[in-house]
């Protein structure tokens, strides 16, 4: 069970997540300052990953928990000027990144095995990006709002054919202006 405190900066920050979610659709932030925005609450959160999943609230907080923080050092790697260290400091961040989406997707597939593969549905996207194409898939949980998962891991996509929810052939994005948009 959380604890009082702990469940309302739970609640808290779903209710950001979702408040964030509607201001991207509504083009009143830009997918860089939606990402910032969200790697800032986490940073600023009492609540770090869960070992254990055992609700969809869980699951989602690890991914979204996980994926701010890749994000967070590929946007460091990216915006690395040269420096005596670049090299060395443009690895370190880009190892961190790699770590973080490694972890984005445990917590998808621990979340996707606590809903028993009920509900999931997955597929390869079009995109615009050359280099996510045939690579970068969706993971769309249908039983829930705002659940949208997105991976590259080869392991992953695996385990999600095994339990037959990966579907045949390229499909639209459920969020595709979101994944073509650069930040």
């Amino acid at each position: 069970m959380i604890g009082i405190r702990r469940r309302n900066a739970f609640e808290k920050f779903f209710e950001n997540r979702s408040f964030l979610i509607k201001m991207y659709e509504n083009n009143s932030i830009t997918k860089r300052e939606f990402l910032e925005m969200n790697y800032e609450a986490i940073k600023n959160s009492c609540i770090r990953p869960f070992v254990k999943i055992d609700s969809f609230e869980k699951g989602l907080y690890n991914y979204q928990y996980y994926n701010s923080l890749a994000k967070y050092y590929k946007t460091l790697a990216r915006e690395l000027k040269m420096s005596k260290n670049y090299k060395r400091d443009r690895n370190t961040y880009l190892n961190k990144c790699d770590h973080y989406y490694y972890l984005k997707d445990v917590s998808s597939l621990k979340l996707i095995k606590f809903l028993g593969f009920k509900g999931v549905e997955a597929y390869f996207i079009e995109t615009k990006s050359v280099g996510l194409r045939g690579k970068l898939y969706e993971i769309v949980l249908r039983d829930f709002e705002e659940a949208v998962f997105h991976s590259k891991a080869e392991w992953l996509l695996t385990e999600l054919q095994e339990a037959g929810v990966f579907l045949e052939g390229k499909h639209k994005s459920v969020i595709s202006e979101y994944i073509d948009e650069r930040y």
